[in-house]
Formats: structure tokens, C-alpha cells, sequence
């Protein structure tokens, strides 16, 4: 999966299957959403050496995320400013985030920390790549397809 032509498409709502480890350790981009269903989405993330997913909160949407390469440091809490909860993870560990909990993880390592993460529901627009951290900073088109069965909304939060 290194390049576009060897991309997992997200084929929306309808049945998959795939290696979803070797379609995580092989993702370049910090996000790459899988699969996208009514309830919940998958996406593959890779985050460099010294980098991290970003500070943040979902309120309405519970997260699952499953390192398969590298070594990080997740950081949870009820605020961005008491996070409470700290634990190092490596390959083969999962991160359980309640809706509305403050996390991060850290890229603790000097190679790619490569997660697979699954949102419920789904939080991110069907198929969307995005190369790098900044670039899903700055991307103002990336909302849940209407199709999906959302929560009433509430706006995530950012550290």
C-alpha cells in the first residue's frame, strides 16, 4: 500500500474484507480512511518518529486504535490539562478512548508509528487521505458521509 495504486478504497457502506495489518504497517499517510459504514469507520494513520496524533477530545464518538509497528505514549484524561491516564503501547496494543476523553499518542520511536483506528460512529469523510498531520489540520472538508447515523453534534476540541 506505499503508493495510490495499492490504496485501500473505501467502498462505503457495502462488504469488505482485507489484511488490515498489512494495510496499516504499509500506509504513508498520517490518515487514510479504510472503510466508512452506517455505525463505524476505520482508518490507517502513520505517524513519524517524534510525531503524534494531536491533543483532542470526541465527544460524542468512542475510539479504538491498534499500533501494528512502532512504540508510543498515550496520554488520557477528563481535560487537555489533567491528563490523567499515561501508559507506553507498542505493536500489538490497543487504545480503548471513551467519548469525550482528552488523548494522545506520541510516536515515542525513530521510525513510523503505524495505528489503525476505529471510530463509532464514523467521524471522517468516506475515503479521505490526508499526507500529513498539518494537512488534516487544515482540511475543512472532512465530515461524515450523511448517510451514516451520527449523534447530535458536537464539534471535537483540540489542544
Amino acid at each position: 500500500m506505499g503508493n495510490a495504486a495499492d490504496r485501500i478504497i473505501d467502498i462505503g457502506p457495502q462488504p469488505q474484507a482485507f489484511d488490515i495489518e498489512r494495510a496499516t504497517k504499509e500506509n504513508p499517510d498520517y490518515r487514510s480512511v479504510a472503510w466508512s459504514g452506517q455505525y463505524l469507520q476505520v482508518t490507517l494513520m502513520s505517524i513519524p518518529g517524534g510525531g503524534s496524533i494531536g491533543l483532542e477530545a470526541h465527544p460524542q464518538t468512542d475510539q479504538f486504535l491498534r499500533l501494528d509497528a512502532g512504540r508510543g505514549r498515550v496520554q488520557m484524561g477528563p481535560s487537555k490539562d489533567k491528563l490523567t491516564f499515561e501508559k507506553e503501547v507498542s505493536d500489538g496494543w490497543c487504545v480503548l478512548v471513551p467519548a469525550g476523553t482528552w488523548h494522545n499518542i506520541t510516536n515515542i520511536g525513530t521510525t513510523p508509528m503505524q495505528v489503525y483506528t476505529i471510530y463509532a460512529p464514523a467521524h471522517h469523510a468516506p475515503g479521505k487521505v490526508q499526507a500529513t498531520a498539518a494537512a488534516a489540520e487544515a482540511d475543512r472538508d472532512d465530515e461524515p458521509a450523511s448517510w451514516s447515523v451520527q449523534s447530535a453534534h458536537a464539534p471535537d476540541k483540540h489542544g
